[in-house]
């Protein structure tokens, strides 16, 4: 089996020579939202702020009636979530912007996580940067039970199982220009 590190540099390049498709994406993700709404209600949606070649969720702001969240990191590990309100952003323990005023959001105030990715395979195991960041936040049973999506292009589903470590834990689904898709191992939508 191929390791980690040489499938991160293929995804990435994968990605890259795809980000054409960010707008594709987020209307794809959109619809979704839109078609799903009684699902979500008013729920806090975690969104995610763009690095370079990753799907650009921003947009959403616009149209989304739900309040929405970003992450942020501490650069050793942890992840939490906070409102994306108009205040500034801030450079967070990784260098991604991130709200720096508010509280911390507990895992009941979010009804829906959306995750960037280099990659997915069919059973929803993730391949992200290797910070292991969401693989901690979601392994505490209170994070475990929030539907969790993965948002890549479609160059970037893998049809062979990726490598899984004990830690791994499946997401839900991606959404890809070809729109959603549930998770072989996954039951909820």
């Amino acid at each position: 089996m191929v390791n980690k590190s040489t499938l991160r540099r293929y995804y990435r390049y994968q990605r890259y020579g795809h980000r054409n498709l960010s707008a594709l994406i987020c209307q794809a993700v959109l619809c979704w939202l839109e078609a799903n709404a009684s699902t979500w209600d008013d729920a806090i949606i975690g969104l995610y702020w763009p690095l370079a070649g990753e799907v650009d969720l921003q947009p959403l702001r616009d149209y989304l009636s739900n309040p929405v969240a970003l992450p942020i990191t501490d650069g050793y590990g942890s992840i939490r979530y906070r409102i994306w309100d108009d205040q500034p952003l801030v450079k967070d323990g990784c260098g991604i912007p991130a709200p720096s005023a508010g509280l911390d959001l507990n895992p009941r105030q979010i009804g829906l996580l959306l995750v960037p990715a280099l990659a997915v395979d069919f059973s929803g195991i993730r391949l992200g940067y290797g910070g292991g960041y969401y693989d901690r936040l979601r392994s505490d049973p209170l994070w475990a039970v929030i539907p969790a999506w993965v948002i890549l292009p479609s160059a970037c589903i893998c049809s062979n199982p990726l490598p899984r470590d004990s830690w791994d834990i499946p997401f839900n689904g991606w959404i890809s220009e070809q729109g959603p898709s549930l998770a072989l191992a996954s039951s909820l939508s």
